[in-house]
């Protein structure tokens, strides 16, 4: 603890030297001409002291304009006028936000040894390759130097204030690595303006420096309006997920109270969704059309919610009790068909007891009228509900699972009495034979769903 206390204590000790020595070396290091002419001096202290609120945050970070006029000041005039802006920009800074002395100390260490070193990198390129003044055709290679100091200096107060955040915070340096490398393109985005309002500088002379700023006053309250676009575009997509999720909630919800009534509706609604997405391949069904047939596949039991446990549990049901039986379709299509996108969803569960003959129900569709994802759930939940334990019960009582072999040839001998699409059940037989009779038997309703994947999907807008 105390060695923690003593490296801190040195360290605060550090920053005060770099100060005061910052401040004496841009003092005797000054140049008469660097002063001058003064309106640039005068615009570049400006746009350093209105830096707080000509400041504008991006996604990377801050284009901050008190960065901006520093930089320029690097580059154009010289190091005594650079430390002045950084100064004066830390100064007012810190007297708005009421910060500590201690990040006073930092800050202030930090806006005035960056600018020194930069605008002393500057100034040894301009005394060993250019004496005297830039002229226009040097001012390309004058801008890739400006933002290869730009670079140097960002990597400089980028170390400094990671040394600073872990000797005063304990914060491990991968950390705050991190947090700053996120901040790298808001840095580099106020060293590629700032060179290219010097390039301009030097290159036209002082109106180009005053119409680039103008320019870049106007860039500010247009990405202004445009933030604030994105922020409530942000807030609505955000309340389209919470509501998304709600109601795709509510409907798992409502799959697992069914599950705990009947055990075999979580597993089965799985295994469907498993077996009728493979099959919508086989047919070469988009990318969207196997969501859907999946999805349906999840959902299609859904409307048995609203059955009685005389019902759910019947052996053979009652003839009084067929209507509810047969409405089933319409109710888990309601419920599906309220979300957001999943008409064909309901659709699909909605039409997934017709038959080809037209002796199906709700509507009596017939042949290709019935949806092809409808036609898909009625062969998959007829071969799982054959095939699974505890799945088929047999007219003596008997709920032991037929075999593959049986069950394929019941799906044969239905589609020639007309219940099933007689190529779909041929095709489906041909996705068993190569992915194995019952590989969607284990199928877990909770990973098939993948409940975040489907909200995210949902509430993003959708391109017209």
């Amino acid at each position: 603890m105390k060695s923690q206390e003593l490296i801190r204590r040195g360290w605060i000790a550090t920053e005060a030297l770099a100060l005061l020595g910052t401040l004496a070396g841009s003092a005797l290091l000054a140049q008469s001409a660097e002063w001058h002419p003064i309106p640039l001096v005068a615009v570049l202290l400006g746009l350093a002291l209105l830096g707080q609120w000509l400041g504008v945050e991006i996604s990377g970070g801050q284009l901050n304009a008190s960065l901006v006029a520093i930089v320029v000041a690097m580059g154009v005039l010289g190091p005594s006028v650079a430390v002045t802006c950084g100064v004066a920009a830390m100064v007012l800074t810190s007297v708005v936000r009421r910060l500590p002395a201690r990040q006073w100390l930092s800050n202030l260490s930090t806006y005035t040894l960056v600018p020194f070193v930069g605008a002393m990198v500057i100034r040894a390129w301009r005394t060993t390759f250019h004496q005297g003044a830039l002229s226009a055709h040097d001012g390309f290679t004058f801008g890739l130097v400006l933002f290869g100091v730009v670079l140097l200096t960002t990597a400089l107060s980028f170390a400094l204030f990671a040394l600073d955040v872990r000797i005063d915070e304990g914060r491990s340096l991968r950390r705050v690595a991190s947090e700053l490398i996120a901040l790298l393109p808001g840095e580099l985005a106020v060293g590629a303006l700032a060179t290219i309002l010097a390039v301009a500088y030097t290159s036209v002379g002082f109106p180009a420096l005053i119409a680039a700023i103008t320019v870049l006053l106007i860039f500010r309250q247009l990405t202004v309006a445009l933030l604030r676009s994105e922020d409530r575009a942000e807030q609505i997509y955000a309340r389209s997920r919470q509501l998304v999720g709600l109601q795709l909630g509510v409907l798992r919800t409502l799959v697992r109270a069914l599950s705990m009534r009947d055990n075999t509706t979580g597993r089965h609604a799985a295994a469907v969704a498993l077996y009728a997405k493979a099959l919508a391949a086989e047919l070469d069904c988009s990318e969207e059309e196997q969501d859907t047939v999946h999805a349906a596949g999840l959902l299609h039991e859904i409307g048995k919610f609203t059955w009685p446990d005389r019902v759910l549990h019947a052996d053979v049901v009652a003839d009084e009790d067929l209507p509810i039986v047969r409405n089933h379709p319409q109710e888990g299509s309601l419920l599906v068909g309220a979300l957001d996108g999943y008409g064909p969803v309901a659709d699909a569960i909605l039409y997934h007891h017709e038959r080809v003959d037209g002796r199906g129900y709700p509507a009596g569709l017939i042949g290709k009228e019935i949806p092809l994802a409808s036609r898909i759930l009625a062969i998959c939940s007829t071969y799982d509900t054959m095939t699974a334990r505890g799945g088929y019960r047999s007219s003596s009582g008997d709920t032991s699972p037929m075999s593959p072999e049986e069950a394929i040839e019941e799906l044969r001998n239905a589609a020639k009495a007309g219940q099933l699409d007689g190529d779909l059940v041929e095709s489906f037989i041909g996705v068993l034979e190569r992915e194995g009779t019952t590989f969607a038997h284990d199928a877990d309703f909770e990973k098939e769903l993948n409940f975040e994947r489907r909200v995210r999907d949902m509430a993003e807008p959708k391109l017209s």
